[in-house]
């Protein structure tokens, strides 16, 4: 394939979507026509010409093929998680010494001092930034993506040194959450500016995620003006971290500060398959943020009993919305129906049950024109999904009446998009705060973060709350991400919030904790999972609560008290 095609593929002319082979290159023979790129030893992306994708694209390719959208989840810590109390033991003093701390996100200042050692050098092992026409994929990797560009240490360095940094790196942080959350998982001390980072002598990985294209935007009805990311290139992310610590043989922790609320809330999906694979690495922790849905009214709940006539349920949208998606997810064995009653009372009738449904309804009183497709087995999960695509909907309570049918009673789940994927104005009358929790935070192998405040040992008011819907158990574990201080764009500081935060913090402490046990040689084979359950042995909690639980997984990290344990099993 020629550069030129390779640009063209990955321009807006063209769809990604993602298709499961796990290893069996013949069953990709059905899509010869489009363009394949192998993704790894499970998955290949695909690439369609625009002109080809239909209305009922989760029909054609089904659910999980089409890239889910992910949010960004973050808009005094090191004592309360013990990590000063760490430092201060002459015969331990952990800072991340040896470990490469990884981040996909919005990319990284680095002209900010933080990011450099005291000889004014940076501790930035590499940049692969997204946003960058590739003029060739990064040395190395057996299928690089056909777009990006890669900086190295020397030459981040170079540009250090020269009046016009950007000339000879030109990749920038134009949105701060990268940034941020570099800051605080490895920012350098700063005693003048009351700041450091949890690991502030580890190395960083960064990889700048670019946004979604505008055709998959559209597609699920997202605004151009918000930040979003595609799942391939979040895949993507953690993959080129992974062949950097094995290029540099180094243990590494890695940082998801973004989620989605798109799909099942399960273990299921690329994204999640691929993280869980990837953290169950002896040498690698990865960390992902439970989001920040808990109060954003976007989650609704039932049972259904199989003598119930129906189950109704409200939504109500602001005015002068462009658009939106909302996903039904049914268990099974129950087959449900869905009713729809537009605001002025016009009232659309069940879909007609069926094993796949792609339907178009428009309105006689209003401009809203709703596109539903309609699976009755999601090949993934077993359980049934009504995907709603809202244009143009109209101001005020839309009503929806579910229909069961079985002799065994159910239960149903409706999400809306996470984050600024979607209007605040767009919310469920009667909203259910639990399995908010985003992807791939409902991972199986992950640490996944919770945030609270550490002034009052209150749980972030905006957290997103377990459990997932196979059950995992999670959050795993609460952290600070309130009022956290980092580094703004402009070299000074700030302070912010949310689960995003809390989990940078996080992946500082698992940096600690890989530098003690592999660094150090104490513990060369441990993982994510070894990491989560010492850090599970040493957890804060309450008498009064009960453990794990929706809100809190866990308890609250303790790495002090961790560390004790760890000594004690080593």
């Amino acid at each position: 394939m020629t550069q030129e095609e390779q640009y063209k593929i990955t321009s807006n002319q063209y769809f990604d979507l993602i298709i499961s082979y796990n290893g069996n290159i013949a069953s990709l023979d059905k899509y010869k026509e489009y363009s394949i790129h192998i993704l790894n030893d499970y998955y290949a992306v695909i690439y369609i010409p625009i002109s080809q994708v239909s209305s009922q694209l989760f029909i054609d390719f089904g659910y999980s093929a089409v890239p889910k959208c992910y949010s960004l989840a973050s808009m005094e810590s090191l004592e309360v998680s013990g990590v000063n109390k760490i430092r201060n033991l002459p015969s331990v003093n952990l800072r991340g010494n040896g470990v490469l701390i990884g981040l996909i996100d919005t990319g990284i200042d680095y002209t900010n001092t933080v990011f450099q050692n005291a000889d004014s050098t940076s501790r930035i092992a590499a940049i692969w930034d997204q946003t960058i026409e590739s003029k060739e994929p990064y040395a190395g990797s057996q299928n690089p993506p056909f777009y990006g560009v890669e900086y190295r240490k020397d030459q981040i360095n170079q540009a250090l040194k020269s009046s016009n940094p950007y000339d000879i790196v030109p990749s920038k942080d134009e949105n701060g959450h990268g940034t941020m959350l570099a800051g605080i998982a490895a920012g350098s001390e700063s005693q003048e500016n009351n700041f450091s980072g949890v690991a502030p002598d580890s190395e960083l990985v960064i990889v700048k995620l670019k946004e979604a294209k505008e055709n998959l935007r559209n597609y699920y009805a997202i605004p151009t003006t918000v930040p979003c990311y595609q799942e391939n290139d979040l895949i993507w992310g953690v993959q080129y971290i992974l062949y950097m610590a094995r290029e540099l043989r180094r243990p590494v922790a890695i940082c998801i500060g973004l989620g989605t609320s798109q799909g099942p809330h399960d273990n299921s999906g690329p994204l999640n398959n691929i993280v869980s694979l990837i953290a169950d690495i002896p040498g690698v922790s990865l960390s992902v943020a439970v989001g920040n849905e808990g109060n954003t009214k976007r989650h609704y709940y039932s049972s259904i009993k199989s003598s119930s006539t129906s189950i109704p349920f409200e939504l109500n949208v602001g005015e002068n919305e462009i658009g939106f998606s909302m996903e039904f997810w049914g268990d099974p064995p129950m087959v449900y129906t869905l009713d729809i009653i537009s605001p002025s009372g016009e009232y659309i009738q069940s879909i007609t049950e069926n094993l796949e449904v792609s339907r178009e309804i428009s309105f006689i009183f209003e401009k809203t024109i709703i596109n539903i497709e309609y699976f009755m087995i999601e090949p993934e999960t077993g359980k049934q999904v009504i995907f709603l695509r809202f244009r143009n909907p109209a101001k005020g309570i839309w009503r929806f009446l579910v229909y069961g049918r079985g002799d065994l009673d159910g239960a149903f789940h409706v999400w809306l998009p996470s984050g600024d994927l979607i209007s605040p104005n767009i919310t469920f009358i009667n909203p259910n705060p639990y399995t908010t929790v985003t992807s791939p935070g409902n991972s199986i192998t992950p640490l996944t973060i919770t945030a609270y405040n550490s002034s009052t040992n209150a749980l972030y008011p905006n957290a997103s709350k377990g459990f997932s819907t196979s059950n995992i158990i999670n959050p795993d574990l609460a952290a600070p991400g309130v009022n956290l201080r980092c580094p703004t764009l402009n070299h000074q500081f700030t302070s912010i919030s949310g689960t995003g935060a809390a989990t940078a913090h996080t992946v500082g402490i698992t940096a600690l904790i890989l530098e003690w046990c592999i660094v150090r040689g104490n513990y060369p084979g441990i993982d994510t999972v070894s990491i989560k359950k010492f850090l599970f042995r040493g957890a804060k909690r309450s008498d009064k609560t009960k453990y794990p639980n929706e809100e809190w997984g866990y308890g609250i990290i303790d790495l002090y008290n961790s560390f004790n344990i760890i000594r004690t099993f080593v």
